[in-house]
């Protein structure tokens, strides 16, 4: 072990609070904080050229132009970009992103957004049309979900990560009129979403995470353990982001309604696959609404729903409940004034777009989709498992993540890299994953990525020394302790992202 690895080892061990307070002193150090920025530069450098593929190649505006641009011009600079995006995720070398992707589909549902792109949800007296899309929206999507026969209900949100906050936003306000908890905690896997934190930051609830067992569910005896009179709210994923976990929401929320506290189910991955592949025969443990302990579930229309990016529903078992999301002002000189998630304006278009896959699309084609996604991911989880080199984690049904006792998986991602795919780099533990959608299902892509694994698996051990460009980075982001400067850097990525 060098003396950097042991240096890091040791860091590892220290208290994160104190951790945290010695890297804002070091980085106070004369010469220390010059040096972290170089390193930070260093990086970004080699980070510009694939964040920014474009640069130099098309007009680039710092101020609104004098004269206004041809509707040619712009719309030949669309198509050339679209054309160049396009040829990645429509062959299927992409993760996730696009879930459907046929063009007829496509097409469909951009006929859709234009016959209602001047629509606004806010507006409903002058566009009624976008209320009956949600409201038939999220109740079809409950009635999915268990809540036949129940008084389930919620609201269209603009993708998952507000499904979740505005949940976590509910439970807070329910539990200080309710109960008086003016210190909120929420229970939360480690494996959550990423989500569940930003709405601990954005509105100062406490997070307590609890740990997952060898096969990434979560640990329910731990739940039992951190549930305190400050608790709010337990959570469960179906499944994981990482792993493709369905966690044991039964167990889960019944502890909740033993404890009188909300159980949200997020199912912004798995809502519109596990209620088919239920029905298709394949082992899908309860999650739903058919579960009395479950308060609250999200689930991403635009994900496994095959809708136009933008909508996500976010469902609660009862009005009540519901009640303490919504924003009323009753006192503003403009009026009065309400809305049911974050926004104001909300896009009536993409409302209408969810509505009509929804409807278009049925119950036999999500039957019939689901189960060829179903195949396709159980063709994959063999090939991988043939792979000497390579494990499955757990036992996933449509979110493969996969890892090695024996060589580098982040250089076998930088490797499937430059191959056109474009996979997710995990941390804790150190994997990989695919996120199986239709596009995987088209013919010859599921070998094609096997083939092109085993090649990567090949390369790796036969170039042992060899950096790659992206590995480096994951790897120091899966194992620096000083979590400020991992932080730092995705701050620096950001700053990229923007920068013209």
């Amino acid at each position: 072990m060098s003396w950097k690895d042991s240096f890091f080892s040791l860091l590892g061990k220290l208290n994160p609070r104190f951790l945290a307070f010695a890297e804002r002193q070091m980085k106070n150090i004369p010469g220390v904080g010059k040096k972290i920025d170089e390193e930070y530069a260093g990086i970004m450098a080699g980070l510009e050229s694939s964040a920014k593929p474009y640069k130099n190649k098309f007009a680039a505006f710092t101020q609104i132009p004098e004269t206004g641009r041809s509707h040619a011009e712009i719309l030949r600079d669309m198509e050339a970009m679209r054309a160049q995006e396009e040829s990645h995720w429509k062959d299927g070398f992409v993760s996730g992103a696009v879930y459907h992707g046929d063009q007829e589909h496509i097409d469909f549902l951009n006929q859709v957004y234009a016959i209602n792109s001047q629509s606004n949800s806010l507006h409903a007296d002058v566009w009624p049309s976008a209320t009956k899309f949600e409201a038939e929206i999220v109740a079809m999507t409950g009635n999915m979900l268990g809540g036949a026969g129940l008084d389930v209900c919620g609201t269209v949100s603009s993708g998952g990560t507000e499904s979740i906050m505005l949940a976590m936003k509910t439970y807070r306000d329910q539990a200080r009129e309710m109960k008086g908890i003016t210190k909120p905690e929420m229970i939360v896997p480690i494996t959550a979403h990423a989500a569940f934190d930003k709405a601990s930051q954005y509105f100062n609830i406490k997070t307590v995470h609890i740990p997952v067992d060898e096969n990434f569910r979560a640990d329910v005896n731990a739940a039992r353990k951190a549930i305190t009179a400050n608790t709010i709210a337990l959570v469960g994923s179906a499944p994981s982001f990482p792993h493709g976990a369905i966690d044991p929401i039964s167990e889960l929320s019944e502890l909740a309604r033993e404890k009188h506290i909300g159980f949200h189910t997020d199912a912004c991955l798995g809502g519109f696959v596990l209620p088919w592949a239920e029905k298709l025969g394949y082992p899908v443990p309860p999650f739903d609404f058919r579960l009395p302990g479950v308060t609250s579930m999200s689930a991403d229309t635009h994900k496994y729903g095959y809708a136009a990016k933008g909508t996500s529903v976010v469902l609660y078992r009862s009005q009540d409940l519901r009640h303490f999301q919504y924003y009323t002002s009753t006192e503003w000189p403009g009026g009065l004034y309400f809305s049911p998630t974050f926004a104001g304006s909300r896009p009536g278009a993409l409302s209408a777009a969810c509505w009509a896959a929804l409807t278009a699309i049925g119950a036999q084609g999500y039957l019939s989709a689901t189960g060829k996604i179903l195949e396709t991911a159980a063709a994959i989880k063999k090939g991988i498992r043939e792979i000497p080199e390579l494990h499955v984690l757990g036992d996933p049904l449509f979110v493969v993540a996969f890892a090695s006792d024996t060589i580098n998986v982040y250089k076998v991602l930088d490797y499937m890299s430059h191959k056109n795919w474009s996979l997710n780099g995990l941390h804790k533990p150190t994997c990989v994953h695919l996120c199986v959608t239709l596009r995987h299902a088209q013919p010859g892509v599921a070998e094609r990525f096997l083939n092109d694994l085993r090649e990567a698996v090949q390369h790796v051990k036969q170039h042992p020394q060899e950096k790659g460009s992206m590995a480096p980075v994951y790897g120091m982001a899966a194992t620096l302790p000083l979590r400020g400067m991992v932080s730092d850097l995705l701050k620096k990525y950001l700053d990229l992202i923007f920068k013209v």
